[in-house]
């Protein structure tokens, strides 16, 4: 297995652990767990998660009660699962250990749900994204349910947008080549511009679902809460918070604003 060094370096300048703390980034947690709870199955199913990072689902939901394990590309990322899993015993993680999502290690038929919450972003081939969606679907259990996370092919020039990023002509340079197919490079060194990615349209994403034998409903993660500029503080007021995500659910699933959320997430079943 082989992991592109601008993603391994990248990974490894900032954390990860806390990026779901962060202004909006709390929405696509919010919005993510409340999704995972609606169609998983109750505890203790067993489920894989794929690219799972630092474990922030995982281990929420082993603390629930599920059967989590989890894998990840980034040895970091799995070093730090490992010893968030360890400080919360019992309720710890099955499993954790590196490994590709285009070729996972686990049994056909094992899984009850499968999380690619991560690894499609940086599967920068469609063979690659297909590969891992189709690895996702073999693992799965005939009921089971595949959760698949896009970025949105807009996300760049949203952020753009909302603060003062078109200052830079880089960011201009690799927001214009996103708009063009999708494929995000960052060159500058400055990891508030992401790294190697790539960046999909809603219909793009249900035709790989569909072309992996699976049937899926997407879901728009943050709608266009994520362009607020004043954000933080709408959060922190919980009225305002609970008006907030009361919209967004109603707009979830409305095709035409897909494409506003930074994250789209898709709640797939075998065909």
């Amino acid at each position: 297995m082989t992991l592109d060094p601008a993603i391994d370096a990248f990974y490894a300048s900032y954390s990860e652990a806390a990026r779901l703390d962060w202004s909006y980034f709390q929405i696509e947690r919010e919005r993510t767990r409340e999704i995972l709870e609606r169609h998983l199955k109750q505890p203790p199913a067993e489920i894989l998660d794929v690219g799972g990072g630092p474990g922030d689902y995982a281990l929420w939901l082993a603390r629930k009660g599920y059967a989590v394990r989890l894998i990840d590309a980034v040895a970091l990322h799995v070093s730090q699962a490992w010893e968030r899993s360890e400080a919360q015993q019992p309720r710890r993680l099955m499993g954790v250990s590196v490994g590709d999502a285009r070729q996972l290690e686990q049994d056909s038929k094992s899984a009850d749900a499968v999380l690619l919450l991560g690894p499609l972003y940086h599967l920068t081939a469609r063979s690659d994204r297909l590969q891992a969606l189709g690895e996702a679907r073999r693992v799965l259990k005939k009921d089971g349910v595949v959760f698949a996370a896009a970025i949105s092919r807009f996300a760049s020039f949203f952020d753009g947008l909302r603060g003062a990023l078109f200052q830079d002509p880089d960011f201009e340079r690799i927001v214009r080549a996103d708009l063009h197919d999708g494929q995000h490079r960052n060159d500058t060194g400055r990891i508030e511009y992401f790294t190697t990615a790539f960046f999909h349209k809603p219909d793009e994403f249900l035709l790989e679902l569909r072309e992996a034998g699976l049937d899926a409903e997407l879901y728009g993660l943050e709608g266009p809460a994520g362009l607020l500029a004043d954000f933080d503080a709408r959060w922190r007021d919980p009225g305002s918070r609970t008006k907030l995500l009361d919209f967004l659910r109603l707009v979830e699933r409305e095709p035409s604003l897909l494409g506003l959320s930074a994250h789209i997430l898709a709640v797939a079943r075998p065909r």
